[in-house]
């Protein structure tokens, strides 16, 4: 494997807006390729907006969801993929034949879809069916997987991903500033980002503290470090119907380390540059192979009743 530049991205997208949308990933896309990025990942349905789906029906959901690959957007990304010469992964809603509804993120270049996953954990709107499989594929000879948001908040899911052949994750978000049993967890009063020319500091504390930044860096990259992978977190900036997240959109190395990071309240993106040596010098690559599921392929396999509760969407989980 060579090594390989991957830039993630942080923008404000607009709710059910797909054009707007569109022509953002449109731009950034553009703008990270003419900077040498090989691919680009956006956040968890940036292509449709996220958080406004709590409230749309199913024929709502319906009317905005998408069949992969033959919807408009997926050709509008194959297009710019083609024009840009960079692979680039966004999500969005998906519809089946049988207008089945799913949380999907999808991976194009310049010849098509590469890979469609369906998250395993949806909770914004209670019409979404789960993903029922992991998803592995291959670029420019690297080995990458997906798990969207709260897929990563269950190990095993990382662990499995890895176990597949991953060698990098996409875990695209649309997390923090919500509330949550946790101390310190909490909305962000949208003020502050209306007011952030005037007074950024605010806004930053807010940001950086345990309602975002402060949260995610208590599990992020232990998640790269344990699996002896490279992490492409990436999550919108601004507000996301009526909610204001905080980007950080970021690549971890399998060390656990930050190799680069949106810190700005602008539609934006970083890169980093991946390298293959990294994967076996890190101690997850030890970990991995040292091993002993005879101790506990009984334990974590024995039956059990998935129960996914999410504190801010009472209605949806009580």
């Amino acid at each position: 494997m060579n090594n390989l530049k991957i830039a993630t991205a942080q923008f404000e997208n607009k709710s059910g807006d797909k054009a707007y949308n569109l022509s953002v990933i449109e731009k950034l896309s553009k703008e990270a390729a003419a900077k040498g990025s090989h691919i680009i990942a956006f956040h968890e349905c940036s292509i449709t907006g996220y958080t406004f789906a709590r409230k749309l029906n199913r024929e709502q959901m319906l009317e905005i969801a998408e069949i992969i690959p033959d919807g408009k957007s997926i050709q509008r990304l194959q297009k710019i993929a083609s024009e840009n010469n960079i692979t680039i992964l966004a999500g969005l809603f998906e519809k089946d034949e049988h207008d089945n509804l799913f949380k999907a993120y999808v991976c194009v270049d310049k010849n098509g879809l590469v890979a469609k996953y369906r998250k395993l954990h949806p909770f914004i709107n209670p019409h979404l069916r789960p993903g029922e499989q992991y998803c592995i594929f291959e670029i420019h000879g690297w080995k990458f997987g997906i798990l969207i948001c709260y897929d990563n908040n269950i190990i095993e899911n990382v662990r499995a991903t890895k176990l597949l052949g991953a060698e990098v994750i996409f875990m695209p978000h649309v997390t923090m500033c919500t509330p949550s049993s946790r101390p310190g967890a909490g909305f962000v009063d949208p003020i502050l980002w209306e007011n952030r020319e005037t007074d950024p500091t605010s806004l930053r504390l807010e940001f950086d503290g345990m309602k975002g930044r402060d949260w995610l860096m208590k599990w992020l990259p232990s998640r790269a470090y344990d699996n002896g992978i490279y992490v492409v977190f990436s999550n919108p900036i601004g507000m996301d119907d009526d909610q204001l997240k905080n980007g950080c959109s970021m690549v971890i190395d399998p060390f656990g380390d930050v190799l680069s990071e949106c810190r700005s309240f602008e539609d934006s993106f970083v890169t980093a540059t991946i390298h293959p040596e990294k994967l076996t010098q890190a101690g997850g690559s030890r970990y991995v192979k040292a091993r002993r599921p005879e101790l506990y392929r009984d334990i974590i396999g024995q039956e059990h009743q998935s129960e996914q509760k999410v504190v801010w969407l009472p209605s949806e989980n009580d």
